[in-house]
This record gives C-alpha cells, sequence and structure tokens, in this order.
C-alpha cells in the first residue's frame, strides 16, 4: 500500500509541472508583444532625429542665410563705420545663423560712447545692432586739453575744433581714478550742470570762462573783465545770485581786482600786486 502511495504523489506533481508550463510561454509571448513594437518605434524616432538634424545643418549652411546686411541704431557719436566692421568680421564666414552674437555685443561695447548694446539676427540675412550712448554732460580740462565727460565721470573723447560746446569749462578734475576720486568726480559733473542750468536762468553763462571745483565746498568762478580774469568765490549756496553779485562788484576793475569772495554780510576783495 505504501508504494501506491509515493506513485500517486509523483504522478501529480508531473500533472502540476505540466499544467504549469503553458502560463509561462504566454508571459515570454506578451513581453515579446511590447518590446518588439517598442523597438520599432525607437528606430523611427531615431532616423527621424537624424533626418531633421542633417535637414537643419544643410538648411543653417546654405547661402540663404549669408550675411548681407547690418543695421546700427542708436548711434550720433560713437563710431558707426568701426561697428559695421565689427559686424562684418565676425558674420561673413558664418553666416547669420551662426554668427556670435555675445563676441559682436563685448567688442561693440568697448567703445568709450556705448554704454550699452543689443545685438540680434534679423533672419535670414541680417544683423541688427542697438546702442545706448553715453551723453555728455561737462568739458573738462585735463592736462593742457579739453575732454567730454558723462554722468558716471567717464573721459569720453576729447573736444573737437568748431565743436558745440558748454560757454565755460570745468578745473579741478581728480584723474587718479581711485574709487574716492570718481566719486568726487561725478559730483564735480552733478555740480557743473546745475551751475550752468542756474546761471542760465540769470543769463550769466556768457560771462564765465571756468569753474574750479577742486573744492567741491568751495566752488570758484573764473570771468573775465577789463580783459583779465577775475575768481569769484561763490560760497556755498545760491550760486546764481553769487555769480551776479560778483560781477557787479568788479565791474570795470579786472585791471585791479584779482579776485573777490562772496560771503553774504561782506564780501572780500583780493587786489593785484597787493
Amino acid at each position: 500500500m505504501a508504494r501506491k502511495r509515493r506513485t500517486t504523489t509523483r504522478s501529480k506533481t508531473r500533472t502540476a509541472a505540466k499544467r504549469r508550463r503553458p502560463g509561462t510561454r504566454r508571459k515570454k509571448k506578451s513581453m515579446a508583444n511590447f518590446f518588439v513594437p517598442l523597438f520599432f518605434i525607437f528606430c523611427i524616432l531615431s532616423c527621424l532625429g537624424l533626418v531633421t538634424l542633417v535637414g537643419y545643418r544643410t538648411v543653417t549652411a546654405s547661402s540663404f542665410f549669408d550675411f548681407q546686411a547690418v543695421a546700427v541704431r542708436g548711434v550720433s557719436r560713437a563710431p558707426r563705420a568701426k561697428i559695421e566692421k565689427i559686424v562684418r568680421t565676425n558674420t561673413v564666414k558664418t553666416g547669420v545663423w551662426y554668427a556670435d552674437i555675445d563676441l559682436i555685443k563685448r567688442e561693440v561695447e568697448k567703445f568709450r560712447y556705448v554704454k550699452s548694446a543689443s545685438v540680434s539676427r534679423v533672419l535670414p540675412n541680417k544683423i541688427r545692432v542697438v546702442v545706448n550712448e553715453r551723453i555728455p554732460k561737462a568739458v573738462v580740462r585735463i592736462e593742457g586739453g579739453d575732454y567730454w565727460v558723462d554722468k558716471d565721470a567717464l573721459v569720453l573723447s576729447r573736444v573737437s575744433n568748431g565743436e558745440r560746446r558748454p560757454k565755460f569749462t570745468m578745473f579741478g578734475w581728480d584723474q587718479s581714478e581711485s574709487p574716492d576720486a570718481i566719486k568726487l568726480n561725478k559730483k564735480r559733473v552733478e555740480l557743473f550742470v546745475s551751475l550752468r542750468k542756474e546761471w542760465q536762468k540769470f543769463d550769466l553763462v556768457s560771462r564765465v570762462r571756468a569753474i574750479d571745483l577742486s573744492d567741491l565746498r568751495e566752488p570758484r568762478a573764473i570771468v573775465s573783465d577789463s580783459g583779465e580774469n577775475v575768481t569769484i568765490f561763490l560760497g556755498r549756496k545760491d550760486f546764481g545770485k553769487s555769480l551776479k553779485e560778483g560781477l557787479e562788484n568788479i565791474a570795470g576793475r579786472g585791471k585791479d581786482v584779482e579776485s573777490i569772495i562772496i560771503s553774504g554780510s561782506r564780501n572780500v576783495i583780493g587786489y593785484r600786486n597787493s
């Protein structure tokens, strides 16, 4: 009886194994049905990507994007011709599409009068440069020459002969270019602009030849009277009234008077040869 039971157990195990085999086959078949289409989709997408890449390179390298023109805007004092040359040099060989826009921008912004620049492609064959220029605010005397400076105390260029300019020049510019010097020079430009506006109201600009701002606490106007230069110490406020008062006190006395200090209560006159 014991032998019959073992035979029965073995037959049951074999039967169960046979029942499990069809399920394993179905699982393998299901995985194949999933991965085979996925592989074909991958191949198709790869081919499309390759075709797109080749087409992109072909189009961008074609004559369609060859450089033909440059448009420069916002230029009054900055050198237009030199800016156009920079664009051509960096675009003719590469074409508009591959032009190094950032490099062109950096090169253009090296010019003194260019505060900032915007460079863009105008497809298919044009480059546009828009310049934000620095504006001259004052004329300063540096080492015997007169130069334009802007509100940031940056020396821009030498004043050309016959160029329209302010009636008077600033003395006392600090050339050290240290942070403190730049800060004080900015204040000098601000004061120069303020004095010019105030004196225009009093119709006195034409009488001033120079303004000495070496000491910002004590600005001095240099005027002409009787063919001689006379220095007027303006005090710390009401510069228009101080200049007018000083001019009235030295009128016709330029040969004798060298300077006058406008103090409010009592003016102090300095005489030549005294």
